[in-house]
């Protein structure tokens, strides 16, 4: 069975949840839910190709489809940007010291909010061609 479209589903779901945490100041976890939505995207991509996609990296997911669909290097960056959120929003041995959200400000959620749009959007379109 073809999950791709639970899978875009959820995307777009942490999408929903990385804007509102930027709304309650949750700056580190709009970050995260944004490398999630794209990463779960990008799973969803995968999967409708009948690939199986292991590991976290945005970058690695996208990159692996090079040749196969049209990508503009700024998708590449964005990607780039979005895997720095996996880990240290979550972890506060990420950083010298202090919880990570210390570490995130609001224009660096909206950035991250906005590159995860990106590759969702491009995701999706994929995924219904």
């Amino acid at each position: 069975m073809n999950r791709s479209r639970d899978w875009m589903e959820q995307a777009k779901s942490d999408l929903e949840h990385a804007r509102k945490s930027i709304t309650v100041g949750d700056y580190d976890w709009a970050c995260f839910a944004a490398q999630q939505a794209a990463e779960k995207a990008m799973k969803a991509l995968h999967m409708r190709r009948g690939a199986i996609a292991w590991g976290h990296s945005v970058l690695d997911l996208l990159e692996a489809l090079e040749g196969e669909y049209d990508m503009e290097p700024a998708l590449l960056d964005a990607a780039r940007r979005l895997d720095r959120y996996y880990i240290a929003p979550r972890y506060p041995d990420a950083h010298p010291a202090g919880p990570p959200r210390r570490y995130y400000t609001e224009p660096e959620a909206r950035q991250a909010v906005a590159d995860a749009e990106s590759v969702v959007s491009w995701c999706d379109a994929n995924l219904s061609s």
